[in-house]
C-alpha cells in the first residue's frame, strides 16, 4: 500500500476508534457506530484493490476519485449525458472506480468494435445486477444470464424456436390487427382541449397500448388491454418498476459488501413485490396455457412453444422459462413503445420530415386505407427515419453491461478480469467522428447509405452486437415499421394551439431503457382510417 493510501486508512482506523471507545456505551448510537466501522472496512477494501491495480502497467485515463466511492459521485441520475461529458474531457475510453467496482466506459465506434467484437468472447459475461438476480430468477434470463453453458442453451432456443425469422412472420396477422385497433383508439380517444374547441388525443398512451397488445398476444395468446385488464394487472407501473429496479442506482451493485443494506432501504422490499406481481402474472398465464385446447393449425405463441421446449428440456426449470417470459413481455413492449413515442416526437418537432415521410407512405398506398408489409420495402425514406429515430434515441442507451471474463488490452490498455464494461451507444450515435451534424434529426444521412442497426455498423448499435446483441431485433424492428407506416398514412398531426415544437418537454425517465417524462399530446385529423372489425 503506498503512503498517501496509508495514512488515510490510518485516519478512517484512528477516528473510528476513538468514535467506539468514546461512543460505544451509548445504546442510541450503535447505527452511527456499526456504519463508520462499515467505511472503516470498505476503505480497506478499496484501498487494497486500488493498490493491486497498479501492477498493471496501463491503464485507462480516469476522472480524480474520491475515497470509498470513487466516481460515483460523477454520475447523474441520466448515466449516458453524465458518461459523455467525462468522455468529452477524458477520452473515448476512459476507467471509472464506481464503488468497489472497476468500470471501463466506451463511447466511440472504434472502441466499441473492439469491445463487441474483437473482444466479444472475453467480454461476454454479465454482472450480477441486484434487480436482475430478483427479477429474472437469479438471472437466468437471456438478457443477464452470465455467459456459460446454460446462456449459450437459451439463448439457441430463443433464436432457433422464439424469435426465428419464420416465428416473427406467423405473427404478422397479430400486428396488422393490433395497428388498425390502434388507428381506431386515435380517432376515438380524442378529447377536448383546454380552448373548449379543439380535440386532442394522447398519443404516448394510443402507442404504449399498442406495443404492449403486439407483445401480449405473440407472447400470451391475447392481448389485456380489453375489459380494463390492463390496469388490472397494473401493467403499467409493472413495467415503470421495472425499469427503474434494473437501470436504478443500487448501492449492492456498487458495493457488493454491503447488499444487506437494502433491507434496510426499502428496495429489496419493492424487488421482491414487483417480482411477486410478474410471478403471480406469470403463473395465471402458463395455467391458462396448460388447460387451453388450442388445435395443432392454431398459431403457436411464445409461451406455448417455450412449454413445449421445457416439456422435453430436462434443464429448463419452470422459473427459467418464467425468466426468459419477462425477457420477451418487458423488452418487447418497451423496445417496440420507445421507438415510435421519440420517433412521433421528433417527426412532430420536424415538420419537412414529416411531410417528407408521409408523402412517401402516401404516394406507395395511394386511396388504400391500410398499409401492408409488402409496402414497406418500397419505403426507403421511412427506413432512413426509424435509423434516425435509433440513432438519437437508442432504447437502451448505455448497453447492459458486461464484464471481462479474462484479462484484455483494447487501445494499448491493459484492463484487468473482472472488470465492468459499458458501452454508450447514445454517445456514439451523436459522435462528430462519426456522424455529420449530429444532434440534428436528418434521416436523409441514411439514403444511400448502407450503415444499419443489425450490429455490424458500430456506429449504429441500438441492439448491441456480437453474442450479447438482443435476439429480438427482427421482431422489434417488424412492429415498428408497420405501426409507424400506419400512423403517418392515416393521420395529419398539429400540436395543440399555442404550443410550439420548442416547448415539447424532452427530458428523460431514469432507467435501464430511456423513454420521455411527459406524453406528446396532438391534434390527429383523420385521412385514411381502415375499418376495424373485432
Amino acid at each position: 500500500m503506498d503512503p498517501s493510501s496509508l495514512s488515510l486508512f490510518r485516519w478512517f482506523k484512528e477516528s473510528a476508534l476513538v468514535y467506539l471507545q468514546e461512543k460505544l456505551h451509548y445504546p442510541e448510537l450503535y447505527l452511527v457506530t456499526i456504519i463508520v466501522t462499515l467505511l472503516v472496512l470498505v476503505s480497506l477494501h478499496y484501498l487494497v484493490k486500488n493498490n493491486q491495480k497498479k501492477n498493471y502497467k496501463k491503464l485507462p485515463p480516469s476522472p480524480p476519485k474520491l475515497p470509498i466511492i470513487g466516481n460515483l459521485h460523477q454520475l447523474s441520475s441520466l448515466p449516458h449525458l453524465s458518461l459523455r461529458r467525462l468522455t468529452d474531457k477524458y477520452g473515448p475510453i476512459i476507467q471509472l472506480q464506481l464503488g468497489e467496482i472497476p468500470t471501463v466506459v466506451v463511447s466511440s465506434a472504434r472502441l466499441a468494435k473492439e469491445v463487441l467484437k474483437t473482444h466479444d468472447l472475453a467480454l461476454s459475461s454479465r454482472p450480477q445486477i441486484l434487480g436482475a438476480q430478483h427479477l429474472f430468477y437469479n438471472c437466468t434470463d437471456v438478457v443477464f444470464a452470465p455467459y456459460g453453458a446454460y446462456w449459450r442453451h437459451i439463448r439457441k432456443i430463443c433464436i432457433l424456436e422464439l424469435l426465428s425469422t419464420k416465428r416473427v412472420q406467423s405473427y404478422s396477422p397479430v400486428r396488422e390487427e393490433e395497428v388498425v385497433r390502434m388507428i381506431h383508439r386515435i380517432a376515438d380517444g380524442q378529447y377536448l382541449y383546454k380552448d373548449g374547441s379543439t380535440k386532442v388525443v394522447d398519443l404516448t398512451k394510443m402507442l404504449a397500448l399498442y406495443a404492449n397488445d403486439v407483445v401480449c398476444r405473440t407472447a400470451f395468446g391475447r392481448d389485456f388491454s380489453a375489459g380494463g385488464e390492463y390496469d388490472k394487472h397494473g401493467f403499467q407501473k409493472m413495467l415503470e418498476d421495472y425499469q427503474v429496479l434494473l437501470g436504478g442506482f443500487s448501492i449492492g451493485d456498487y458495493f457488493p459488501s454491503l447488499e444487506w443494506i437494502h433491507s434496510l432501504t426499502g428496495i429489496k422490499a419493492r424487488l421482491v413485490n414487483t417480482t411477486e406481481r410478474f410471478d403471480c402474472f406469470f403463473e395465471d398465464v402458463i395455467a391458462e396455457h396448460r388447460n387451453s385446447k388450442k388445435s395443432k393449425d392454431e398459431c403457436k405463441d411464445i409461451v406455448d412453444v417455450l412449454l413445449e421446449v421445457q416439456k422435453d428440456d430436462e434443464t429448463l426449470t419452470m422459473d427459467n422459462v418464467k425468466a426468459i417470459i419477462l425477457d420477451m413481455f418487458a423488452a418487447g413492449t418497451d423496445t417496440t413503445f420507445i421507438a415510435l413515442d421519440w420517433g412521433m416526437t421528433e417527426l412532430i418537432m420536424n415538420p419537412r420530415v414529416m411531410e417528407k415521410a408521409q408523402a412517401e407512405v402516401r404516394a406507395i398506398v395511394g386511396d388504400r386505407t391500410t398499409v401492408l408489409k409488402t409496402d414497406l420495402p418500397k419505403m426507403p425514406y421511412l427506413n432512413a427515419v426509424i435509423k434516425e429515430i435509433l440513432r438519437m434515441h437508442p432504447p437502451a442507451p448505455v448497453l447492459v453491461p458486461r464484464e471481462s471474463m479474462a484479462e484484455v488490452t483494447i487501445d494499448g490498455y491493459e484492463i484487468p478480469a473482472k472488470t465492468r464494461f459499458f458501452v454508450n451507444a447514445w454517445a456514439i450515435g451523436r459522435d462528430p467522428e462519426s456522424w455529420d451534424n449530429p444532434d440534428v434529426f436528418e434521416p436523409e444521412r441514411f439514403i444511400g447509405s448502407s450503415v444499419d442497426y443489425k450490429g455490424q455498423d458500430y456506429e449504429l448499435i441500438p441492439f448491441g452486437s456480437g453474442r450479447r446483441m438482443c435476439p429480438a431485433i427482427t421482431f422489434g424492428i417488424a412492429s415498428v415499421e408497420l405501426a409507424l407506416a400506419q400512423v403517418l398514412h392515416s393521420f395529419d398531426y398539429e400540436l395543440p394551439p399555442g404550443i410550439k415544437p420548442e416547448d415539447l418537454d424532452m427530458t428523460e425517465v431514469f432507467g435501464i431503457t430511456m423513454h420521455r417524462v411527459s406524453h406528446l399530446i396532438v391534434v390527429a385529423k383523420p385521412r385514411y382510417v381502415p375499418p376495424f372489425t373485432k
